[in-house]
């Protein structure tokens, strides 16, 4: 499978070739090669361009700087406006209020940022950091921090015409934090719930006034409780980045992270055959580490070699460590039901990944159509190594099960090493002809996994080598009318091999397959800084990958199974806006409706558990008029409402609705005199009436997060 990875390097070479013979070409013919006033833009790297919360433009939706209203697939961001004023500390925290997106199904849980979209779920295979692919396998997922970023951007339904390993609710492209030009001093300290005690700086600017270098340095250190015993939130967190631009046809871009977390092994409640989830830690406070380190470096690089063509070529090496301990009551004693007996265990993942894409863009015109062409080769290696041991733990005393019970960590058992290498090759070509828009693209995917399965005890082992390719395409169509509204219609593909091992067979998972179909259309107000879109979609998914409770030789363990076919329809509406007079908004309606078409028996024709017909949802912003009584403050309000879904496949029981709220208040000091200028007061509130109702997925039941309080006090100079 290795020659992929070859030919994929040696198109390296091929492409920029290519586009230096054009330049020369078309210098050698004695036109004049004009490329004073061209300015690299904002690339692949998929920076948002925003007026406050209104996303206008990023890469994400093309691999080029597309205008939102010209993609013909439903695009949403979440804007640096909107980061600051809910100062969200995770990744579903960042997204919420994002249509489509169904966070906290899995209740409170710090250890992962699970989540679903359009009734599919994403965790593995739609979240991207900086345009290229964050993969992730087993309990190996790289966490966010919120802090680190300067926006999302967010493309709904199949896309791997472009990206290749991608799910069928879409991708979330987290945008890293960027060198400026401008000067930037901030440094804060927060205080919240829990004890959460938090130290944060963020520095930026030019090495000197004519200097083509510039540099950010964001971090924070983060000693936290949460609301589960035994289950801290500790984090550091470092990130470096370097610009270095020597004239407007060139840039190179340097990002970087280290960061260190530690959290619980687990934060499950005890899930009772009676009476349901109960209050119970299902854990052991004194078994229940989880330590994960990880880091990346990688670098965004474009070069313009004429008024054509455009060379960019982005990469990242990254690496993962996650060592944990766990235990799990799963029963009442059958001799003495005040205690329950628990099951435990041990193990070490450590995921390394490579990934290297380039592209060759051209913009040029044929007759009255205008081309933006897009070729491009990408290769993302990874290697996936999980070690396990499982055993028994001291039985939870119900009456008395906050007491930790103190045991030895289990040796290791089995042992999981994992090769894979995925290599594509895509064209795309956005075809403008006066206020039509016509995009065409495709993409071949080659996919090689190597899976090792060994008993530790005897040195016996077992390997499967699975080889796969698919071709991925999408045709969409755009109008934009002359009063401003833009009606499309897309079908696109999606292929996304799987990472990690079904623990029931030991093999590797399949591929995952899906295809959409999506009308829609979108608003940009004129003379007012608001966007409007509505969107229709119908996907259909094989092969995907979801959580569910299997009882495995050593005891009911919540892992990854692969179903048959799903199907999900839907509409989704949003509005978002940024006025003059101090009002930001943004809002979001969903309807979906998931259903399993081949499944186990008994599930079919079913909704899949967990995934609402109904959300919506609406947060606010208003800064005080600067010449009123309330000059300097700023309130904000928002409410998640989240709508009926099944606990289970089988569709036997239900989760109720509920509606989640969250404020914020902030306070510029300046307003009370100009000695405090740059000083800022905030305070954020999450679940602000604590509400914790039982929500279960997969059969399984866990509890909403409940409320969080945090204080923020920043200086900016």
């Amino acid at each position: 499978m290795y020659r992929f990875l070859r030919h994929a390097l040696a198109g390296t070479s091929l492409l920029a070739l290519a586009a230096t013979a054009a330049a020369q070409d078309q210098a050698g013919s004695g036109e004049a090669t004009v490329l004073d006033n061209i300015v690299v833009d904002a690339g692949s790297g998929g920076v948002i361009q925003a007026d406050g919360y209104v996303g206008k433009s990023s890469a994400t939706g093309a691999k080029t700087d597309t205008p939102f209203i010209e993609t013909p697939q439903s695009v949403s961001s979440v804007t640096e406006e909107q980061l600051k004023d809910r100062n969200p500390q995770t990744l579903l925290d960042t997204i919420a209020y994002t249509p489509g997106a169904r966070v906290g199904a899995y209740g409170f849980d710090p250890r992962f940022d699970s989540f679903t979209v359009r009734g599919f779920d994403v965790t593995y295979t739609g979240v991207f950091r900086d345009n290229l692919r964050q993969p992730g396998a087993g309990s190996s997922l790289f966490k966010t921090e919120p802090y680190g970023l300067e926006g999302v951007s967010i493309l709904r339904g199949p896309s791997s015409a472009l990206y290749g390993a991608s799910g069928a609710g879409g991708l979330y492209n987290l945008i890293s934090k960027r060198p400026t030009e401008d000067s930037l001093r901030e440094v804060g300290v927060q205080y919240g719930s829990h004890g959460r005690k938090q130290a944060q700086f963020d520095f930026s600017g030019a090495f000197s006034p004519e200097s083509p270098f510039t540099y950010r340095m964001t971090g924070l250190l983060r000693d936290s409780g949460t609301e589960q015993v035994g289950v801290p939130d500790d984090r550091a967190y470092i990130a470096p980045a370097f610009t270095w631009q020597p004239d407007e046809d060139t840039r190179f871009t340097l990002l970087s992270e280290y960061s260190r977390t530690r959290t619980g092994g687990t934060a499950a409640y005890y899930n009772d055959p009676v009476t349901g989830v109960s209050d119970i830690f299902a854990g052991n406070p004194a078994f229940n580490d989880s330590l994960q380190t990880q880091g990346r470096i990688g670098y965004e690089f474009e070069h313009r070699l004429n008024d054509v063509f455009v060379f960019r070529q982005n990469a990242r090496a990254s690496r993962l460590d996650i060592d944990a301990d766990w235990a799990f009551a799963y029963q009442r004693n059958a001799a003495d039901p005040r205690y329950l007996d628990s099951s435990a265990g041990s193990f070490s993942e450590s995921l390394v990944a490579y990934s290297i894409d380039n592209q060759l863009e051209a913009e040029f015109d044929t007759g009255p159509a205008a081309h933006t062409v897009l070729a491009g080769i990408d290769v993302t290696r990874l290697n996936w190594n999980s070690k396990n041991g499982y055993g028994v733990a001291p039985p939870l005393d119900t009456l008395n099960p906050s007491a930790g019970r103190p045991m030895a960590s289990i040796p290791f058992q089995t042992e999981t090493d994992q090769d894979q290498l995925l290599t594509g090759l895509y064209l795309q070509d956005q075809i403008r002809v006066d206020d039509l828009t016509l995009t065409l693209g495709g993409r071949r995917d080659w996919v090689g996994t190597d899976t090792q399965n060994t008993t530790l005890a005897t040195g016996a082992a077992s390997t499967v080598t699975q080889d796969d390719s698919a071709f991925t395409w999408r045709a969409g169509i755009t109008y934009q009318t002359p009063f401003g509204i833009a009606p499309y219609a897309s079908y696109s593909t999606a292929f996304s091999p799987n990472a990690g091992i079904n623990q029931e067979t030991g093999s590797a998972f399949k591929p995952t397959e899906s295809r959409q179909q999506e009308v829609g259309v979108k608003y940009l107000l004129p003379d007012s800084n608001t966007m409007l879109s509505a969107a229709l979609f119908n996907i259909d998914q094989e092969n995907g990958l979801y959580y569910e409770v299997v009882n495995l030789p050593t005891g009911p363990a919540n892992i990854q199974v692969q179903r048959g076919k799903l199907r999900s329809r839907g509409l989704e509406l949003e509005a978002s806006t940024s006025l003059d007079n101090g009002l930001s908004l943004t809002a979001a309606y969903t309807y979906t409706k998931a259903e399993i078409v081949e499944g186990p028996a008994g599930t079919v024709g079913n909704d899949v558990s967990s995934i609402p017909r109904h959300m919506a949802s609406l947060w606010a912003h208003y800064d005080m008029p600067e010449d009123g009584p309330l000059s300097g403050l700023g309130l904000g309000a928002g409410v998640r409402f989240i709508g009926k879904s099944y606990g289970s496949d089988y569709n036997t029981t239900e989760n109720d609705a509920r509606a989640l709220f969250d404020a914020s208040l902030d306070f510029d000091m300046a307003a009370i005199d100009k000695a405090y200028e740059g000083l800022t007061l905030q305070v954020n509130a999450t679940n602000l009436f604590d509400r914790r109702e039982p929500v279960c997925s997969a059969g399984f039941c866990y509890k909403d997060q409940g409320r969080s309080v945090i204080g923020s006090l920043k200086y900016t100079w």
